[in-house]
């Protein structure tokens, strides 16, 4: 049975822990502020520019554009798996490796050959001895936690380059989407190729007009629109571990709270115990020396 020292260390212990939590909650807080701001003044933008580029999809080909080349079977998947480069984040890494799981074993009795990316040392550590070493894609490791738009434009080329060369037939980005501090919703979205929006059929003979040309406007716009939803999704995945790392560390801190509650109340019963032993035994001492 742990003696009265050793319970008041293990509550000095909880309360410097506690204090931790606190501050990484404190920091995770502030880190969400501005990675929330991010994410809701980029959304809009590029859900609008889905919108457009689907619709201009809709009435071009691969002829137009190679972005555009619609295979009919997946022989060759890329999936890029977005997880943090930390812990201490609750479920947020644990459900995107969960769904990542499920995705390569699907994929893995369909496909000639799936090729794995990570962007974030967790869930490039988990799947690298898990998976076939020949299923190991790129390791974007110079990618830190505070992901910028140049990091999208790296990621965005790099799959573009291995998409119009024919090497792939589908790209998956697997993230976490940001819904609010305490909600996050694992989302496996296809970059390439770009998607047609599925149209009322009396809207399949209405088509744009184009200046100076269909195929200029498609080449200007569709790199331009896959490094935009790069941007959001890394945006998207930062913001959710923010938010996932906040809730944690709340949490962590009350359980910290609530372990010291129940510590100090042990060590009070055990001190109680000490002075009534400590009292009988001088009441004791007295008895004798009278008898």
């Amino acid at each position: 049975m742990a003696n009265l020292k050793d319970v008041r260390r293990r509550i000095a212990s909880v309360k410097n822990t506690q204090q931790i939590t606190k501050a990484m909650k404190m920091i995770a807080a502030v880190k969400l502020r501005k990675a929330q701001d991010q994410i809701l003044a980029n959304r809009p933008y590029a859900r609008e520019l889905i919108t457009v580029i689907s619709n201009l999809a809709h009435y071009a080909s691969s002829s137009h554009h190679p972005l555009l080349a619609q295979k009919r079977a997946q022989r060759r998947v890329h999936l890029v798996v977005v997880t943090s480069n930390r812990g201490l984040c609750g479920s947020y890494n644990g459900s995107i490796i969960r769904s990542a799981e499920k995705f390569i074993g699907e994929m893995g009795q369909t496909v000639e050959a799936c090729k794995v990316s990570f962007i974030g040392r967790r869930g490039y550590d988990y799947f690298k001895s898990r998976i076939k070493s020949e299923w190991i894609g790129n390791f974007y490791k110079d990618i830190s936690a505070e992901r910028s738009y140049e990091h999208a434009v790296k990621v965005a080329n790099e799959s573009m380059e291995q998409f119009m060369k024919g090497g792939l037939d589908h790209i998956y980005f697997i993230y976490n989407e940001f819904k609010s501090a305490i909600s996050q919703k694992v989302v496996v979205e296809t970059l390439l190729p770009v998607t047609p929006v599925k149209t009322a059929p009396e809207m399949n003979k209405i088509d744009y007009l184009y200046e100076p040309s269909r195929d200029g406007i498609l080449k200007a716009l569709l790199p331009k629109h896959v490094r935009v939803q790069v941007f959001r999704i890394l945006l998207e995945a930062v913001a959710a571990e923010h938010g996932a790392r906040m809730t944690a560390m709340d949490s962590a801190t009350t359980n910290a709270g609530e372990m010291i509650g129940g510590l100090t109340l042990k060590a009070n019963r055990l001190r109680q115990s000490a002075i009534t032993t400590e009292l009988m035994e001088i009441v004791s001492g007295a008895e004798a020396l009278k008898g």
